[in-house]
């Protein structure tokens, strides 16, 4: 009793809440308002190792957790067979990469790193998208293409794809060293920057031009064939070329053409031409090209694709485009209810280019190549392929002096807007 009386008193004073004994195995609670023990079976709780509040993040950069950017962990996480979940650690040279990838823009150069790390780098940067931000991605891949040039692009096909071109269009301009280009139905007309960016020394590499149905006149092959013309510069190189459908080009365009010394196929169908059977006549005389009958592969548009480093840059940026057109599509039915109440509204729709066909049928297929030189064995065919070719030769020599007499003259007659381009070279 004397111990049960100073229990309770302690109790009392101490007013701590429910207190358990346990005496002789069994768990007892002390009242403290009477003081008496009762016999209490406990609560059963589930056992917890943590509270509910408690979570665990895995996240080995912590000083990018203010921009909020998706990083990739230091782990590699992995199941066995067993169902068993391991990790490995990543190499350093994932890590390091990873690392530059997100800082790309900040390189100064890249001339003289290895083609093979440099590849990689890219890659890991085009993950992230780093070269689909307006500015920085534009910086990046200014770095990449100074150093390595047509390893980074070599074709690029831009057919019907105008939005692209005039969202990224300080980024296409980066590209160096294209051998194909292909910019077909994006109605670009004379006065873009881009046919005129086509006249620089960084395309001068380009092999293969196509620019079907982009609204071209006279005033635009003048333009654009006026430093290979002149300086010699250019697009001296050019072997292939699409001018079909665009009916403002005529026959005063394609005397420009006959600069191109080097042009083994050329597609005029669809133009404004008026004299026909004298256009053909002379560009198989002054460039060598023969009329052919049948639609050849070269202008099939197959042959041009996206070929690169960057092909899946150029993908992002046209599902950016797209990602960006979306809410306009759902115009319709915001523009059904005003007309219902009576209201205009302007409807601005997407202009979707198509290539013009039946222009080219009504026309007529003008397509043009050069042909190869067949080696014959017999002796009658060897004596009548001699005098062709000194009677070939002649002409030559004679068609030669008449294109420096005219190249003369042309020099002397150049118009103010040629000096104006010639000038920015």
């Amino acid at each position: 009793q004397n111990w049960t009386r100073g229990m309770s008193f302690c109790l009392h004073s101490l007013d701590t809440g429910p207190i358990y004994v346990r005496e002789n195995g069994k768990l007892h609670v002390v009242n403290q308002g009477v003081g008496s023990i009762q016999n209490v079976t406990p609560k059963t709780r589930p056992f917890r190792l943590f509270p509910r509040e408690f979570s665990v993040e895995l996240c080995m950069n912590r000083e990018d957790d203010r921009a909020r950017r998706q990083r990739t962990d230091h782990f590699i996480f992995t199941y066995t067979k067993e169902g068993n979940l391991r990790y490995s650690a990543k190499s350093l040279f994932s890590l390091v990469l990873g690392y530059i990838s997100d800082n790309v823009d900040h390189i100064d150069s890249l001339i003289g790193f290895p083609e093979q790390i440099a590849e990689k780098l890219f890659s890991a940067a085009e993950a992230r998208q780093k070269f689909t931000e307006p500015v920085t991605g534009l910086r990046a891949l200014q770095k990449f293409t100074e150093a390595y040039g047509n390893l980074v692009l070599c074709s690029l096909c831009l057919r019907n794809r105008y939005l692209v071109i005039s969202e990224k269009l300080e980024e296409i301009k980066s590209f160096r060293e294209l051998t194909c280009l292909d910019l077909s139905c994006c109605k670009l007309g004379d006065e873009h920057e881009l046919l005129e960016h086509l006249t620089k020394e960084a395309l001068s590499s380009v092999k293969r031009l196509l620019l079907k149905d982009n609204s071209l006149s006279d005033a635009g092959l003048r333009r654009m064939t006026a430093p290979v013309r002149v300086l010699k510069k250019g697009l001296e190189n050019l072997l292939v070329l699409d001018l079909s459908c665009n009916p403002k080009i005529t026959d005063v365009g394609i005397g420009y053409l006959l600069s191109f010394k080097k042009l083994n196929c050329l597609d005029i169908s669809g133009t404004g031409l008026k004299d026909v059977n004298a256009v053909i006549k002379r560009i198989q005389m002054q460039i060598g090209l023969v009329h052919s009958k049948v639609p050849l592969k070269e202008f099939d548009h197959s042959n041009c694709k996206t070929e690169g480093w960057a092909e899946q840059t150029v993908l992002q940026w046209e599902q950016a485009v797209m990602e960006a057109m979306k809410p306009q599509e759902d115009m319709r039915s915001r523009t059904a209810a005003l007309r219902f109440y009576g209201k205009a509204h302007r409807i601005e729709e997407v202009v979707k280019c198509k290539l013009v066909e039946p222009e080219t049928k009504a026309s007529g297929n003008l397509q043009f190549y050069k042909e190869k030189v067949q080696n014959c064995h017999l002796p009658l065919k060897k004596e009548v392929a001699v005098s062709h070719e000194s009677k070939n030769n002649k002409k030559r020599a004679l068609a030669e002096q008449d294109r420096e007499r005219t190249s003369k003259q042309k020099h002397l007659c150049l118009t103010v807007e040629d000096w104006d381009l010639l000038n920015t070279y």
